[in-house]
C-alpha cells in the first residue's frame, strides 16, 4: 500500500488578484476500504497560505472531503522558485471516530504514528498581474520563466495579452516572450500606456529578434528614430525590408519635428547617422520644432564626431544656426561644459580659422575670402585672434591684406588690447608700427628695473607678464622721451625685433 488518499489535481492553480484573498479548491478522496485516514494539509510558505474550513481532517473510508487553499490579500505576488508546494500527508486512524482539530493535530504530532506523503501539488498563481511581473523580471528570458510563462499566458484573455505585450518587447530579451503572446493572440500593434509601440519598444531595446517577430506578425510602425538612436543599423535594414520605404525614411518627422537624423546626431550615433545622410534621404539642416538642427543636439550630447560628420555635410555653416531660443550649437556645447568640441563649433570663416591655425596660409585665405573682414559670434576679426594668439606672421599678412587695425569686437576691444592682454608684447608694438591707437587707459608703466621684450631678461621680481606687453607698449609711444628712450624698433627683412632701456 503506497497511497492512503488520491487529490483529485495535480497542481494548483491560483488566480492572484492584488490585495485580495485569492483562492482554489480540491478534493482529497479516501482510498482505505476499512477505516478512516487522517490528512494534513501544509505548504512551504505557510506564513502566506492557509486552508478552509481547516489544515487537519479525518475521512472516513472511500469518502472525499473538499478543501480550499487560501492565500492572503498582497499587493505583489508572491514569486518563488521553484514554486511553492502544498503538501497532504496522511495516516491510518482505525482508533479515532470524530476528532476536532487540536485531537488531529495531537495525533499528527505523535512519533510512533506512521506518515504517509501522499501527493505534493505545486502551487502556480496565474493571470494577468502574473504575466506582468514575470516580464519585468531580469531575467525574463530565462528558461525557468520561460516555462512559468508558458502556464501564464493561457489563463489570460486576448487583450491581457495586447497589454502585456509592450512589457514583453521593452524586456530586450531573445523574442520567446514576445513570440509566445503573439502566437496566442496578442496584437502586434498594441500600445504602451505611453503611446509607443510594441515594435518600437523592442527596438529602443536593442531586441532584433523581438522586432522580426512583431514585423512577421504584422506590426504597422517603423520605427527609425529608434533604430537610430541606437545606432543599429541592421534594425534600420530590417525595417526597411518590410515596409515599402525606398529612400526619404531618414527625413520623417515625430510629433517633435525630429528625423532620424536628429535622433541618430543626440545619441553619438556615428554609423547611423551615415546611413541616414548616405541612403536615407535624411537632411542635415532641418531643424524642429524647437528650431534645433540635428547639430545642435550632437553639440548637446558632446558627441565630437557626429558634429564633425554634421559640418561637412552641411549645405551651409551649420554652427551659426540658431535655435527658437537663439542659442547656437557652441552655446549649447558650452552650457553642457563639452569642452572638446568648442573648436569645431565655434562659427568662424576660413580666415579666422586660418589665423587661429599655427601652420596656415593666411594670404591664401584672404584671397579666398575675398577679404580679411569676417567676424565670429563675439565680433572678433581674423585680427584679433591672430593678435590674442601672438601670431606676429598672421598678423603681418592680415594687415597687408587690408585687415582693420582699429577693429573693435563687440565688448570693445581692438586687437592691440587683446595683444596686451595676452601678454604678446611682440605683436603688440608691431600693430602701434602699423598705426594701431595704443589708447593706453588702464595700461600699467612698468616700475623699476630694465627687461627686453622678446628677449626673455627681467628683474627678479618680474611683473605680470600682461603688464610688462603695457609697459612696453606705454614706451614705445611715450612722448615724454626724457622719461623713456626707444632704441631699434622697426621691421627689417621681414623680422621684427626692439628693446627697450630705462633711462
Amino acid at each position: 500500500m503506497d497511497r492512503l488518499v488520491k487529490v483529485d489535481a495535480t497542481e494548483i492553480q491560483l488566480q492572484f488578484r492584488p490585495s485580495e484573498r485569492c483562492t482554489a479548491t480540491f478534493k482529497i478522496t479516501s482510498l482505505i476500504h476499512t477505516m478512516s485516514v487522517a490528512v494534513q494539509l501544509t505548504t512551504t510558505s505557510p506564513s502566506i497560505y492557509s486552508f478552509y474550513p481547516t489544515a487537519v481532517a479525518l475521512i472516513p473510508p472511500l469518502s472525499t472531503a473538499v478543501f480550499t487553499l487560501l492565500l492572503r490579500p498582497l499587493p505583489a505576488p508572491p514569486l518563488a522558485s521553484p514554486s511553492d508546494s502544498l503538501l497532504v500527508t496522511c495516516a491510518l486512524a482505525p482508533a479515532l471516530r470524530r476528532a476536532n482539530s487540536s485531537a488531529l493535530l495531537r495525533f499528527f504530532s505523535r512519533p510512533a504514528v506512521p506518515l504517509f506523503r501522499d501527493a505534493s501539488l505545486p502551487i502556480h498563481l496565474l493571470g494577468p498581474h502574473i504575466l506582468r511581473s514575470l516580464l519585468l523580471l531580469p531575467d525574463s528570458s530565462s528558461l525557468q520563466n520561460s516555462l512559468l510563462l508558458s502556464r501564464v499566458i493561457p489563463s489570460c484573455s486576448p487583450s491581457e495579452l495586447s497589454t502585456a505585450l509592450p512589457l514583453a518587447a521593452a524586456s530586450g530579451g531573445s523574442g520567446g516572450a514576445v513570440s509566445a503572446l503573439l502566437s496566442a493572440g496578442a496584437d502586434p500593434n498594441a500600445r504602451h500606456a505611453d503611446g509607443k509601440s510594441a515594435i518600437s519598444l523592442a527596438v529602443s531595446a536593442g531586441s532584433a529578434e523581438s522586432a522580426e517577430e512583431l514585423v512577421l506578425a504584422g506590426a504597422a510602425d517603423r520605427p527609425f528614430h529608434e533604430a537610430a538612436a541606437g545606432n543599429r543599423t541592421d534594425l534600420i535594414l530590417l525595417l526597411l525590408t518590410a515596409s515599402g520605404y525606398k529612400s526619404g525614411w531618414a527625413d520623417v518627422v515625430d510629433p517633435e519635428g525630429r528625423t532620424p537624423v536628429h535622433a541618430a546626431a543626440g545619441a553619438g550615433s556615428i554609423a547611423a547617422l551615415r546611413l541616414c545622410l548616405a541612403t536615407g534621404g535624411g537632411d542635415p539642416d532641418r531643424a524642429d520644432m524647437r528650431g534645433w538642427m540635428p547639430l545642435h543636439y550632437a553639440a548637446a550630447g558632446g558627441h565630437l564626431g557626429a558634429a564633425e560628420l554634421l559640418v561637412g555635410s552641411s549645405a551651409f555653416d551649420p554652427r551659426l544656426a540658431l535655435t527658437r531660443e537663439k542659442k547656437t550649437p557652441l552655446d549649447l556645447a558650452v552650457e553642457r561644459k563639452h569642452a572638446k568640441l568648442y573648436g569645431l563649433l565655434r562659427p568662424e570663416g576660413v580666415v579666422i580659422h586660418a589665423a587661429r591655425a599655427a601652420c596656415s596660409n593666411v594670404a591664401a585665405a584672404i584671397r579666398a575670402a575675398g577679404g580679411a573682414g569676417e567676424r565670429d559670434q563675439n565680433g572678433w576679426t581674423a585680427l584679433h585672434v591672430a593678435a590674442f594668439k601672438g601670431r606676429t606672421d598672421a598678423v603681418k599678412e592680415l594687415v597687408e591684406g587690408g585687415a582693420e587695425v582699429e577693429a573693435v569686437d563687440d565688448a570693445g576691444y581692438t586687437p592691440l588690447r587683446c595683444a596686451v592682454e595676452a601678454g604678446r608684447a611682440e605683436v603688440a608694438l608691431l600693430l602701434v608700427a602699423y598705426g594701431a591707437r595704443a589708447g593706453l587707459k588702464g595700461l600699467v608703466r612698468a616700475k623699476g628695473g630694465s627687461f627686453r621684450v622678446g628677449g626673455a631678461t627681467a628683474a627678479a621680481a618680474a611683473p605680470p607678464l600682461w603688464e610688462t606687453c603695457a609697459a612696453a607698449v606705454s614706451a614705445a609711444v611715450c612722448e615724454d622721451d626724457t622719461l623713456w628712450r626707444k632704441k631699434g624698433i622697426g621691421i627689417e627683412n621681414g623680422a621684427f625685433g626692439f628693446r627697450l632701456e630705462k633711462v
